[in-house]
Protein backbone atom coordinates (compact mmCIF):
# COMPACT_ATOMS: atom_id res chain seq x y z
CA UNK A 1 0.00 0.00 0.00
CA UNK A 2 1.24 3.48 -0.90
CA UNK A 3 0.09 6.94 0.13
CA UNK A 4 -0.75 9.44 -2.60
CA UNK A 5 -1.85 13.06 -2.87
CA UNK A 6 -4.35 13.67 -5.67
CA UNK A 7 -4.68 17.34 -6.61
CA UNK A 8 -7.97 18.14 -8.31
CA UNK A 9 -9.43 14.87 -7.06
CA UNK A 10 -12.97 16.29 -6.88
CA UNK A 11 -13.07 16.72 -10.66
CA UNK A 12 -14.11 14.30 -13.39
CA UNK A 13 -10.87 12.45 -14.11
CA UNK A 14 -9.32 13.05 -10.69
CA UNK A 15 -12.25 11.49 -8.82
CA UNK A 16 -12.22 8.37 -11.02
CA UNK A 17 -8.46 7.98 -10.56
CA UNK A 18 -8.95 8.39 -6.79
CA UNK A 19 -11.56 5.62 -6.84
CA UNK A 20 -9.14 3.31 -8.67
CA UNK A 21 -6.33 4.07 -6.21
CA UNK A 22 -8.58 3.22 -3.27
CA UNK A 23 -9.77 0.01 -4.93
CA UNK A 24 -6.11 -0.96 -5.36
CA UNK A 25 -5.63 -0.61 -1.60
CA UNK A 26 -3.76 2.71 -1.51
CA UNK A 27 -4.21 5.56 0.96
CA UNK A 28 -5.33 8.79 -0.74
CA UNK A 29 -5.65 12.43 0.21
CA UNK A 30 -7.54 14.68 -2.20
CA UNK A 31 -6.62 18.37 -2.40
CA UNK A 32 -9.19 20.46 -4.29
CA UNK A 33 -10.45 24.03 -3.98
CA UNK A 34 -13.88 23.01 -5.41
CA UNK A 35 -13.79 25.85 -7.94
CA UNK A 36 -14.77 23.37 -10.65
CA UNK A 37 -14.93 20.08 -8.73
CA UNK A 38 -17.62 18.67 -6.44
CA UNK A 39 -17.18 17.51 -2.85
CA UNK A 40 -19.61 14.63 -3.35
CA UNK A 41 -17.48 13.29 -6.21
CA UNK A 42 -14.62 12.50 -3.80
CA UNK A 43 -14.87 8.75 -3.09
CA UNK A 44 -15.54 7.49 0.41
CA UNK A 45 -12.31 6.38 1.99
CA UNK A 46 -10.22 9.28 0.71
CA UNK A 47 -9.19 12.08 3.05
CA UNK A 48 -10.29 15.46 1.73
CA UNK A 49 -8.59 18.83 2.11
CA UNK A 50 -10.22 21.92 0.64
CA UNK A 51 -7.47 24.16 -0.67
CA UNK A 52 -5.54 25.37 -3.69
CA UNK A 53 -2.63 23.52 -5.21
CA UNK A 54 -0.60 26.70 -4.64
CA UNK A 55 -0.81 25.85 -0.93
CA UNK A 56 0.34 22.23 -1.34
CA UNK A 57 3.27 22.83 1.02
CA UNK A 58 0.76 22.90 3.89
CA UNK A 59 -0.63 19.49 3.05
CA UNK A 60 2.21 17.29 1.78
CA UNK A 61 4.98 15.66 3.78
CA UNK A 62 7.56 12.89 3.59
CA UNK A 63 4.94 10.22 4.35
CA UNK A 64 3.61 10.54 0.78
CA UNK A 65 4.91 8.21 -1.92
CA UNK A 66 3.78 10.30 -4.85
CA UNK A 67 1.43 12.88 -6.34
CA UNK A 68 -1.14 12.64 -9.13
CA UNK A 69 -1.77 16.15 -10.40
CA UNK A 70 -5.12 17.10 -12.00
CA UNK A 71 -5.67 20.58 -10.53
CA UNK A 72 -6.02 22.90 -13.54
CA UNK A 73 -8.43 25.12 -15.40
CA UNK A 74 -9.33 23.37 -18.66
CA UNK A 75 -11.75 25.43 -20.76
CA UNK A 76 -10.14 26.38 -24.08
CA UNK A 77 -12.48 29.30 -24.79
CA UNK A 78 -12.08 30.72 -21.31
CA UNK A 79 -8.32 30.50 -21.63
CA UNK A 80 -8.45 32.65 -24.77
CA UNK A 81 -10.58 35.26 -22.99
CA UNK A 82 -8.65 35.16 -19.69
CA UNK A 83 -5.14 33.82 -20.36
CA UNK A 84 -3.70 35.21 -17.13
CA UNK A 85 -5.91 32.94 -15.05
CA UNK A 86 -4.46 29.92 -16.83
CA UNK A 87 -0.84 30.97 -16.39
CA UNK A 88 -1.39 31.77 -12.71
CA UNK A 89 -3.35 28.62 -11.89
CA UNK A 90 -1.98 25.94 -14.18
CA UNK A 91 1.66 27.04 -14.35
CA UNK A 92 2.01 28.90 -11.07
CA UNK A 93 0.14 26.21 -9.17
CA UNK A 94 2.36 23.46 -10.55
CA UNK A 95 5.49 25.45 -9.76
CA UNK A 96 4.35 25.68 -6.14
CA UNK A 97 3.51 21.96 -6.10
CA UNK A 98 6.93 20.96 -7.43
CA UNK A 99 8.64 23.12 -4.80
CA UNK A 100 6.52 21.54 -2.05
CA UNK A 101 7.34 18.03 -3.31
CA UNK A 102 11.05 18.83 -3.45
CA UNK A 103 11.00 20.21 0.08
CA UNK A 104 9.11 17.17 1.42
CA UNK A 105 11.25 14.64 -0.46
CA UNK A 106 8.31 13.32 -2.51
CA UNK A 107 9.87 12.30 -5.81
CA UNK A 108 7.14 10.67 -7.95
CA UNK A 109 4.62 12.59 -10.07
CA UNK A 110 1.99 11.68 -12.66
CA UNK A 111 0.69 14.76 -14.45
CA UNK A 112 -2.59 15.22 -16.32
CA UNK A 113 -1.41 16.72 -19.60
CA UNK A 114 -3.40 17.05 -22.82
CA UNK A 115 -3.43 16.49 -26.57
CA UNK A 116 -3.97 20.26 -26.82
CA UNK A 117 -0.19 20.59 -26.51
CA UNK A 118 0.05 19.46 -30.15
CA UNK A 119 -2.32 22.06 -31.61
CA UNK A 120 -3.28 21.22 -35.20
CA UNK A 121 -1.22 18.16 -36.17
CA UNK A 122 0.21 17.71 -39.64
CA UNK A 123 -0.64 14.00 -39.64
CA UNK A 124 -2.40 11.29 -37.65
CA UNK A 125 -2.19 9.12 -35.65
CA UNK A 126 -0.37 11.56 -33.40
CA UNK A 127 2.79 10.32 -31.71
CA UNK A 128 4.75 11.90 -28.88
CA UNK A 129 7.36 13.05 -31.40
CA UNK A 130 4.83 15.28 -33.20
CA UNK A 131 5.64 19.02 -33.01
CA UNK A 132 4.03 20.82 -30.07
CA UNK A 133 2.27 23.99 -31.23
CA UNK A 134 -0.71 24.68 -28.94
CA UNK A 135 -3.38 27.00 -30.31
CA UNK A 136 -4.80 28.19 -26.97
CA UNK A 137 -3.43 29.48 -23.65
CA UNK A 138 -4.85 26.31 -22.08
CA UNK A 139 -2.71 24.08 -24.30
CA UNK A 140 0.26 26.40 -23.89
CA UNK A 141 -0.04 26.30 -20.09
CA UNK A 142 -0.03 22.50 -20.10
CA UNK A 143 2.99 22.41 -22.39
CA UNK A 144 4.79 24.87 -20.13
CA UNK A 145 4.16 22.52 -17.20
CA UNK A 146 5.53 19.60 -19.21
CA UNK A 147 8.73 21.59 -19.79
CA UNK A 148 8.84 22.51 -16.10
CA UNK A 149 8.55 18.86 -15.09
CA UNK A 150 11.33 17.88 -17.51
CA UNK A 151 13.61 20.40 -15.83
CA UNK A 152 12.73 19.06 -12.38
CA UNK A 153 13.55 15.52 -13.49
CA UNK A 154 16.92 16.55 -14.90
CA UNK A 155 17.96 18.85 -12.05
CA UNK A 156 16.50 17.08 -9.03
CA UNK A 157 15.91 13.45 -9.99
CA UNK A 158 12.10 13.59 -10.05
CA UNK A 159 10.43 10.49 -11.50
CA UNK A 160 7.54 11.75 -13.61
CA UNK A 161 5.05 10.98 -16.36
CA UNK A 162 2.91 13.36 -18.38
CA UNK A 163 -0.16 11.64 -19.83
CA UNK A 164 -1.56 13.48 -22.84
CA UNK A 165 -5.26 12.63 -23.11
CA UNK A 166 -7.43 12.88 -26.15
CA UNK A 167 -11.25 12.99 -25.71
CA UNK A 168 -12.13 11.51 -22.32
CA UNK A 169 -15.69 10.24 -22.04
CA UNK A 170 -17.94 7.77 -20.26
CA UNK A 171 -18.51 7.39 -16.53
CA UNK A 172 -17.40 5.17 -13.68
CA UNK A 173 -20.35 4.41 -11.46
CA UNK A 174 -21.64 7.67 -10.04
CA UNK A 175 -18.68 9.70 -11.33
CA UNK A 176 -18.99 11.28 -14.75
CA UNK A 177 -18.79 14.53 -16.68
CA UNK A 178 -20.51 17.51 -15.11
CA UNK A 179 -18.70 20.54 -16.47
CA UNK A 180 -20.26 23.99 -16.28
CA UNK A 181 -20.42 25.13 -19.00
CA UNK A 182 -20.36 21.81 -20.80
CA UNK A 183 -18.31 21.79 -24.00
CA UNK A 184 -17.74 18.08 -24.71
CA UNK A 185 -19.70 16.37 -27.46
CA UNK A 186 -21.04 13.22 -25.78
CA UNK A 187 -22.60 14.91 -22.72
CA UNK A 188 -24.00 17.65 -24.98
CA UNK A 189 -25.71 15.08 -27.23
CA UNK A 190 -27.01 13.28 -24.13
CA UNK A 191 -28.58 16.55 -22.98
CA UNK A 192 -30.61 16.50 -26.20
CA UNK A 193 -31.70 12.94 -25.49
CA UNK A 194 -32.74 14.00 -21.98
CA UNK A 195 -34.75 16.91 -23.37
CA UNK A 196 -32.71 19.61 -21.65
CA UNK A 197 -31.23 20.83 -24.94
CA UNK A 198 -33.25 21.27 -28.14
CA UNK A 199 -30.70 20.06 -30.69
CA UNK A 200 -27.02 19.36 -31.19
CA UNK A 201 -25.05 21.67 -33.45
CA UNK A 202 -22.83 19.96 -36.01
CA UNK A 203 -20.01 22.35 -36.79
CA UNK A 204 -19.08 21.63 -40.38
CA UNK A 205 -20.17 18.74 -42.60
CA UNK A 206 -17.71 19.22 -45.45
CA UNK A 207 -14.49 17.91 -43.91
CA UNK A 208 -12.41 15.33 -45.84
CA UNK A 209 -13.77 12.46 -43.72
CA UNK A 210 -16.15 9.61 -44.65
CA UNK A 211 -19.29 11.49 -43.56
CA UNK A 212 -17.97 15.05 -43.73
CA UNK A 213 -17.83 15.65 -39.97
CA UNK A 214 -14.82 15.86 -37.65
CA UNK A 215 -13.29 12.64 -36.35
CA UNK A 216 -12.04 12.38 -32.76
CA UNK A 217 -10.48 9.73 -30.53
CA UNK A 218 -12.64 8.91 -27.46
CA UNK A 219 -11.12 7.18 -24.44
CA UNK A 220 -13.14 5.77 -21.54
CA UNK A 221 -12.39 7.50 -18.25
CA UNK A 222 -11.85 4.17 -16.49
CA UNK A 223 -9.23 3.12 -19.06
CA UNK A 224 -7.59 6.49 -18.47
CA UNK A 225 -7.56 5.94 -14.70
CA UNK A 226 -5.87 2.57 -15.08
CA UNK A 227 -3.10 4.21 -17.12
CA UNK A 228 -2.35 6.56 -14.23
CA UNK A 229 -1.81 3.71 -11.80
CA UNK A 230 0.42 1.93 -14.29
CA UNK A 231 2.39 5.14 -14.91
CA UNK A 232 3.07 5.59 -11.21
CA UNK A 233 4.68 2.16 -11.19
CA UNK A 234 6.64 2.67 -14.42
CA UNK A 235 8.44 5.97 -13.82
CA UNK A 236 12.14 6.17 -12.94
CA UNK A 237 14.18 8.86 -11.14
CA UNK A 238 15.51 11.51 -13.51
CA UNK A 239 13.21 10.51 -16.38
CA UNK A 240 10.17 12.37 -17.69
CA UNK A 241 7.98 9.88 -19.53
CA UNK A 242 5.43 11.35 -21.97
CA UNK A 243 2.61 9.14 -23.23
CA UNK A 244 -0.37 9.80 -25.46
CA UNK A 245 -3.59 8.12 -24.31
CA UNK A 246 -6.38 7.34 -26.74
CA UNK A 247 -8.21 4.27 -27.97
CA UNK A 248 -6.50 4.47 -31.37
CA UNK A 249 -9.78 4.66 -33.28
CA UNK A 250 -11.61 7.73 -34.47
CA UNK A 251 -15.35 8.36 -34.41
CA UNK A 252 -17.03 11.15 -36.35
CA UNK A 253 -19.49 13.63 -34.90
CA UNK A 254 -22.30 11.94 -36.83
CA UNK A 255 -21.24 8.52 -35.54
CA UNK A 256 -21.43 9.83 -31.97
CA UNK A 257 -24.88 11.32 -32.55
CA UNK A 258 -26.19 8.13 -34.17
CA UNK A 259 -24.73 6.01 -31.35
CA UNK A 260 -26.51 8.18 -28.78
CA UNK A 261 -29.78 7.64 -30.68
CA UNK A 262 -29.31 3.87 -30.62
CA UNK A 263 -28.20 3.66 -26.96
CA UNK A 264 -30.86 6.00 -25.55
CA UNK A 265 -33.75 5.23 -27.88
CA UNK A 266 -34.41 8.96 -28.17
CA UNK A 267 -34.44 11.16 -31.26
CA UNK A 268 -31.58 13.64 -31.34
CA UNK A 269 -32.32 16.58 -33.63
CA UNK A 270 -29.24 18.17 -35.15
CA UNK A 271 -28.63 21.53 -36.75
CA UNK A 272 -25.96 22.42 -39.27
CA UNK A 273 -23.49 25.10 -38.24
CA UNK A 274 -20.37 26.54 -39.89
CA UNK A 275 -16.97 25.08 -39.20
CA UNK A 276 -15.24 26.38 -36.09
CA UNK A 277 -11.88 28.02 -36.60
CA UNK A 278 -9.00 25.73 -35.70
CA UNK A 279 -10.99 22.46 -35.77
CA UNK A 280 -8.79 19.83 -37.49
CA UNK A 281 -10.59 17.21 -39.57
CA UNK A 282 -9.08 14.24 -37.70
CA UNK A 283 -7.45 13.88 -34.27
CA UNK A 284 -6.50 10.32 -33.41
CA UNK A 285 -3.79 9.21 -30.97
CA UNK A 286 -1.05 6.69 -31.30
CA UNK A 287 -0.83 4.97 -27.91
CA UNK A 288 2.14 2.78 -28.87
CA UNK A 289 4.37 4.34 -26.20
CA UNK A 290 1.77 3.68 -23.48
CA UNK A 291 1.48 0.06 -24.63
CA UNK A 292 5.25 -0.39 -24.61
CA UNK A 293 6.20 1.53 -21.46
CA UNK A 294 3.12 1.09 -19.28
CA UNK A 295 1.75 -2.21 -20.53
CA UNK A 296 -1.53 -0.37 -21.10
CA UNK A 297 -4.24 -1.09 -23.62
CA UNK A 298 -7.77 0.31 -23.45
CA UNK A 299 -10.36 -2.36 -22.70
CA UNK A 300 -13.46 -0.16 -23.12
CA UNK A 301 -12.87 1.19 -26.64
CA UNK A 302 -16.38 0.43 -27.94
CA UNK A 303 -18.22 3.72 -28.56
CA UNK A 304 -21.62 2.27 -27.62
CA UNK A 305 -20.25 1.16 -24.25
CA UNK A 306 -18.70 4.55 -23.59
CA UNK A 307 -22.00 6.27 -24.42
CA UNK A 308 -24.03 3.78 -22.35
CA UNK A 309 -21.98 4.49 -19.22
CA UNK A 310 -22.27 8.24 -19.78
CA UNK A 311 -26.04 7.86 -20.37
CA UNK A 312 -26.54 6.00 -17.08
CA UNK A 313 -24.72 8.79 -15.25
CA UNK A 314 -26.61 11.55 -17.07
CA UNK A 315 -30.01 9.96 -16.33
CA UNK A 316 -29.17 9.50 -12.67
CA UNK A 317 -28.12 13.14 -12.35
CA UNK A 318 -31.24 14.30 -14.21
CA UNK A 319 -33.52 12.17 -12.00
CA UNK A 320 -31.85 13.59 -8.91
CA UNK A 321 -32.35 17.16 -10.03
Amino acid sequence: MSKYLVTGGAGYVGSVVTAHLLEAGHEVTVLDDLSTGFREAVPDGADFVEGRVQDAARHIGPSYDGVLHFAAFSQVGESVAHPGRYWENNVGGTMALLAAMRSAGVRKLVFSSTAATYGEPASTPITESAPTAPTSPYGASKLAVDHMISGECTAHGLAAASLRYFNVAGAYGDRGERHDPESHLIPLVLQVALGTREAISVFGDDYPTPDGTCVRDYIHVADLAEAHLLAMGAISPGEHLICNLGNGSGFSVREVVETVRKVTGHPVPETAAPRRAGDPAVLVASSATARERLGWTPSRADLAGIVADAWDFARARHAGG
